[in-house]
């Protein structure tokens, strides 16, 4: 390794290291000084690294990581106000508004839906299924395509 690049390779290492710290952490109360800590950087100097890897703030890939974690849980069918409390946050209310936000539906909604696509998965499991694949497993007869337009 070039001895020039060894001062940045080691800043990366201590940014990603606060990253998988995020990743383990993010349903603890976790802030700013606590993530800049973990990559032993001040507050300011650690945000403009992050934001430059990363392409957001901590807080942003904070709230990213913990609304990811959110939809997971909703569609193992976890209640609302459990998967709030469960991804970190303190108020139903802001966490019902942030996930509306960047979700774009309400959790109740997403967790509706998720619900409904189960149903019609155990309804219809065929459907689901690429055509080609179910061809060749047996589970769906040929389509008569190539006969209609021969």
């Amino acid at each position: 390794m070039n001895p020039a690049q060894y001062p940045k390779v080691y800043l990366y290492r201590r940014i990603v290291q606060a990253k998988l710290y995020i990743d383990t952490n993010y349903a603890e109360r976790i802030d700013l000084t606590n993530i800049a800590d973990e990559a032993f950087f001040s507050k300011f100097h650690f945000i403009r690294l992050f934001t430059k890897i990363y392409g957001r703030t901590p807080h942003q890939y904070v709230t990213k990581v913990r609304i990811d974690r959110a939809m997971e849980l909703l569609r193992t069918n976890t209640a609302v106000s459990e998967t709030c409390y469960a991804v970190g946050f303190d108020s139903l209310s802001s966490f019902s508004g942030l996930f509306k936000r960047l979700v774009g539906i309400s959790p109740s909604v997403y967790l509706l839906q998720q619900q409904q696509i189960k149903a019609h998965i155990l309804k219809a499991p065929l459907e689901f299924i690429p055509g080609c694949f179910a061809e060749k497993k047996g589970w769906k007869k040929k389509s008569n395509f190539e006969e209609t337009h021969s």
